[in-house]
């Protein structure tokens, strides 16, 4: 043989270069505790998923709910409302005829018994959250007064000098505005 060819030629000691790779590739057994990792880390995933999934789903439901109490709550109030406006009327004819009654009429005990129905109207309006909206001498608030008429008033530029019919409103909300006459000058 020649030099070459010693060299460039594996020491095989009697054996075929195909026995020789085989025995230096052993086949590796899989490892079960790396598989068990892989395993549990991605069920830990799945349930940092999941328990996401459900604190949003908890507090969807919560805000849900919250607007659901708020939209109930203004249903009724509304509700009340249109029945409050239609009482509003029946109240400014009271007062109406309480302003005009004749004197002859006030002594009568059938006047004292009109005044006490009047009386329990407002007190029933009063226990709903209704109040009356003041108005004279005050400045002109186009969210609660209604301007019907304007007239030159010294000194009373932009308040109310008359107040033509009652307003009311309903806790923090306006019932029905207030008609007034306005000061200019």
């Amino acid at each position: 043989m020649s030099e070459e060819q010693v060299t460039t030629q594996p020491e095989t000691n009697g054996q075929s270069a195909a026995e020789v790779v085989d025995d230096t590739v052993e086949p590796v057994p899989p490892d079960p505790t790396a598989e068990l990792v892989a395993r549990l880390a991605q069920a830990e995933a799945q349930a940092a998923e999941y328990k996401d999934q459900w604190l949003r789903a908890t507090a969807d439901y919560k805000n849900f709910k919250r607007r659901a109490d708020i939209e109930r709550g203004e249903l009724i109030r509304s509700a009340g409302a249109g029945l409050l406006l239609k009482i509003l009327p029946v109240v400014d004819d009271f007062d109406r005829a309480i302003a005009n009654i004749p004197p002859e009429i006030v002594e009568t005990p059938w006047w004292g018994g009109t005044q006490l129905i009047a009386q329990k109207l407002r007190t029933l309006l009063e226990s709903e959250g209704v109040k009356v909206i003041e108005t004279l001498g005050q400045d002109f608030d186009p969210n609660v007064h209604e301007a019907v008429l304007y007239e030159d008033a010294e000194g009373q530029d932009g308040k109310v000098i008359a107040e033509l019919q009652r307003g009311y409103r309903l806790r923090e909300r306006v019932l029905r505005p207030a008609m007034v006459k306005v000061g200019r000058g």
